[in-house]
């Protein structure tokens, strides 16, 4: 499942990346990332999803988890979704 999703904080530090998951899963999420990250670090990220008609946008999925693999071939990133909560976009 391809989504836009943006990696927003990693650990203490805010950030902004922005890339597209590779697969999701109920325990976790790969996607594509310009940086790397230190297995283990938390990180929170949120992922957009479509609404009603395909269109991506209007609800977003804040996540916060921990990576747990890197891929520097791919310029991926694989982390836990431990928890998560629905954010409405203000329009």
């Amino acid at each position: 499942m391809k989504l836009p999703v943006e990696l927003v904080r990693s650990g203490s530090e805010r950030i902004s990346i922005q890339g597209e998951t590779m697969n999701v899963s109920s325990g976790g999420v790969l996607f594509t990332s310009e940086i790397q990250l230190e297995v283990g670090s938390p990180i929170e990220y949120l992922i957009s999803l479509p609404s009603t008609g395909g269109q991506v946008g209007g609800v977003r999925l804040r996540c916060m988890g921990k990576v747990v693999r890197t891929d520097e071939a791919h310029h991926a990133l694989a982390a836990t979704l431990e928890r998560y909560e629905f954010v409405r976009n203000s329009s």
